[in-house]
């Protein structure tokens, strides 16, 4: 204690404290009067007052933090949960909103086609890496009634079909496959043709109608459609716009490059067509 006060510190205190005091002094006297010596030692001694006491509300902070930590981190792990609680149920919330989405497509498509046996709603569960093509799998399989080359469809329309199953899951080709050829007829102009996948085009999410005769009248723009012919695919479902016309190399048939409604790399759910007999012909309504 002897120390402190010879040190520097302590006589840096008191010439603070002494300078004060002085400039009190002064301005009391410049003002024409004098302060007698309780008003004095208030004067010197309110500027150390003020610091105890903001010395004092720190330390009080502190100490506060301290004794009541556990108490916080009661109360942030409450909040924590909360927020987690809050997470789950929007995730929840959005998931039905989907489901509500998928079932009012599902409405649309059967009363769109009365006799027509779907599956229900199909959600996508995952995708084949690294394929230009779009393959992916359905939540969905035999236990559900789908088959081998059952079609695949959307409320908008064509996805492409089944090629491989299981009892709880299948797998799709798309449109954008050159292993899936589908029967097409233009709206406009009647031409037909086969549309198949080609991987010039799988990239930018296209295919190509062949063998389509070179005296066609197919203009960029018209509407393309099932055919029906080949009985793998029901008659009248859509399947793209045309975007480009031309002849083929061989100069044999002219092409259109086709743009399918559907972004078959994009979409979460689809519906599998399990029977599109007409009029109940090859199974009743479900």
């Amino acid at each position: 204690m002897g120390e402190f006060f010879k040190s520097t510190k302590f006589k840096v205190i008191l010439f603070v404290i002494a300078a004060a005091a002085g400039f009190a002094l002064f301005s009391a006297s410049q003002a024409g009067h004098t302060i007698g010596s309780s008003q004095a030692i208030s004067v010197i001694l309110n500027p150390v007052k003020k610091f105890s006491n903001t010395v004092s509300g720190k330390v009080k902070n502190a100490l506060d933090a301290v004794s009541n930590s556990e108490k916080y981190k009661d109360e942030n792990e409450q909040l924590r949960k909360q927020i987690a609680d809050l997470n789950e149920r929007l995730v929840q919330y959005e998931d039905i909103k989907s489901e509500l989405s998928d079932l009012k497509k599902f409405i649309g498509i059967k009363e769109e086609h009365p006799y027509f046996k779907f599956s229900s709603p199909c959600t996508i569960i995952s995708r084949t890496a690294n394929d230009p093509y779009g393959t992916f799998v359905i939540d969905k399989g035999t236990n559900n009634g789908i088959s081998l080359y059952d079609p695949v469809v959307t409320d908008e329309g064509l996805v492409g079909i089944i090629y491989e199953t299981a009892d709880t899951y299948s797998t799709v080709r798309t449109i954008l496959s050159p292993d899936l050829s589908v029967g097409a007829l233009c709206v406009e102009s009647r031409d037909t043709g086969i549309v198949e996948g080609n991987i010039n085009y799988a990239e930018s999410g296209k295919c190509k109608m062949i063998y389509v005769d070179k005296s066609n009248k197919i203009r960029e723009g018209d509407l393309i459609i099932t055919s029906g012919n080949s009985g793998q695919f029901p008659q009248g479902y859509i399947i793209g716009n045309v975007e480009e016309t031309g002849i083929e190399e061989s100069g044999l048939n002219a092409y259109a490059v086709i743009k399918p409604v559907v972004d078959v790399k994009e979409i979460s759910s689809v519906i599998v067509i399990t029977d599109f007999g007409e009029e109940g012909e090859k199974g009743e309504e479900d």
